[in-house]
């Protein structure tokens, strides 16, 4: 058992902190209240002066391969995530079976590409012992990728019956849902019977259905409503993947994005995941390189050394027009700097957005979201911008993906719910990545417990106790 004394508690219900203390036996919340009477034998802690929240909730990343190669965690463990949703934006390690992961698989680690299905990923990164828990998520370009031999058409009836299959083993074997990213070539070509057929599978389990849009820059209303009709028809909670509103050409339009997306609330489940940034991260693409956008490399394995450099400093160098530097850089990928800050601070702050990192672990030069995203909320947007309360950053990084992702006891503070906890100075905590050092800890973190064990301590790292996270309940609006 463990006493945690005179913290700020920040339940993750976007109540009011309050002043009290929190009983911690075995790897749940035992008790909490304003002053907690227990044996004097009970081992205590002093948190007087600091904010005891649920340990945060990655709504989005990419740590399929990271829970199994780097256990650790480290970018995340550091900035207080205590679980990740993975398998996001069609991507996940299973159940494609390759030594040659086509783009954006490479995204993921391509020595891990040997999970044939959900069950035996889980084991693999059970077998790691992970410092944080993991939600699975099934992606539909790795079964495009596993069950056809064609990827520039539609699938057919057999291959939409061999994937949903495979989808509904996943499933059954403990998947959250499914994602979806038709704004990669490999799935581009998928209409609606495919991406219906295999929603229907997840909503049969109680999934969830994750999306990287179609299109997130002139057809964005277009591809939200595709989006949202797929889900609604197979009749599951919908998660648009990274809102964002992408190109100079589309600034603004988050006043018609979210509106069409509050509407579409009104008909069924929704929500998104926002990154605290400006710039967004992927594999490298020659339609992105416009000559207007900033666009810095992360990686390259034709030129490794030049990851950090920018684009157009590189093309200067050999000569040659952005997207033919491009052409010369694959595979790789790249920061795209393509949003303005009105719209992310209107997508961030608003009461559906939940956060996620979208951060990519296997980059050389990664995006600073990747160590720096959960803290950035509240020490930009709250504490030095105030456009959200202390209890509202918590909310979106905590209680609400919970929700989302139907984890009943996590996200909260409350008797009986796991004790997956975080201690942070409120007045201190802030991300110190930024796009020339991305690869820098928070700072004012002082102590992390996962599953009741304490994980992290003064920036050193203690047990890793995290696992598979499996659905407790039909994942809620």
């Amino acid at each position: 058992m463990l006493l945690l004394r005179g913290a700020l508690i920040v339940d993750g219900s976007g109540a009011q902190g309050w002043p009290g203390d929190l009983l911690v036996s075995g790897e749940r919340i035992a008790a909490l209240g304003p002053r907690l009477q227990v044996d004097a034998a009970v081992p205590r802690r002093d948190c007087a002066g600091l904010v005891l929240a649920p340990g945060f909730i990655d709504a989005h990343s990419h740590d399929d391969a990271a829970l199994i190669t780097a256990p650790a965690m480290t970018p995340k463990l550091s900035q207080g995530v205590t679980s990740v949703v993975t398998g996001n934006c069609g991507i996940s390690l299973m159940p494609l079976v390759t030594s040659d992961p086509p783009p954006p698989m490479n995204l993921l680690a391509r020595e891990q590409f040997r999970h044939a299905d959900f069950a035996n990923w889980r084991a693999a990164v059970e077998a790691a012992r992970p410092a944080v828990n993991a939600v699975g998520l099934v992606g539909h370009t790795a079964l495009r990728l596993r069950c056809m031999n064609n990827l520039n058409r539609p699938a057919t009836a057999a291959e939409r019956e061999a994937m949903c299959a495979l989808l509904d083993d996943a499933m059954a074997q403990g998947a959250a849902g499914l994602s979806s990213g038709t704004f990669y070539t490999p799935a581009t070509a998928a209409d609606s019977a495919e991406l219906l057929a295999l929603a229907r599978v997840a909503a049969k389990h109680g999934g969830v259905y994750a999306v990287h849009l179609r299109n997130e820059m002139t057809e964005v209303l277009e591809a939200i409503r595709e989006a949202a009709d797929c889900a609604h028809e197979a009749g599951l909670p919908l998660i648009i993947s990274h809102h964002k509103c992408a190109g100079r050409a589309q600034w603004g339009r988050s006043l018609q994005t979210l509106a069409l997306i509050e509407k579409l609330t009104e008909r069924q489940a929704l929500g998104l995941d926002v990154y605290p940034y400006l710039a967004g991260s992927t594999v490298l693409r020659d339609d992105l390189a416009d000559g207007f956008t900033p666009i810095r490399l992360t990686w390259s394995e034709s030129h490794p050394e030049l990851a950090g450099r920018w684009l157009a400093d590189i093309a200067r160098d050999w000569g040659v027009s952005e997207p033919k530097a491009v052409a010369r850089l694959q595979p790789g990928g790249a920061c795209y700097f393509q949003m303005h800050e009105d719209d992310v601070d209107r997508i961030l702050t608003h009461p559906l957005a939940m956060i996620g990192s979208d951060g990519l672990p296997h980059d050389r030069f990664p995006h600073p979201r990747l160590w720096g995203a959960f803290p950035r909320v509240w020490a930009h947007y709250g504490r030095e911008r105030g456009l959200l309360t202390l209890e509202q950053a918590v909310h979106k990084m905590t209680g609400l993906t919970a929700q989302r992702f139907g984890l009943r006891d996590r996200g909260a503070l409350r008797e009986g719910a796991a004790a997956d906890l975080v201690l942070f100075d409120a007045a201190r905590f802030g991300d110190c990545a930024d796009y020339g050092e991305p690869c820098v800890p928070a700072v004012g973190l002082v102590a992390v417990w996962v599953n009741g064990e304490l994980a992290l301590d003064d920036g050193l790292p203690l047990a890793r106790a995290g696992r598979v996270l499996t659905r407790q309940a039909r994942a809620g609006s």
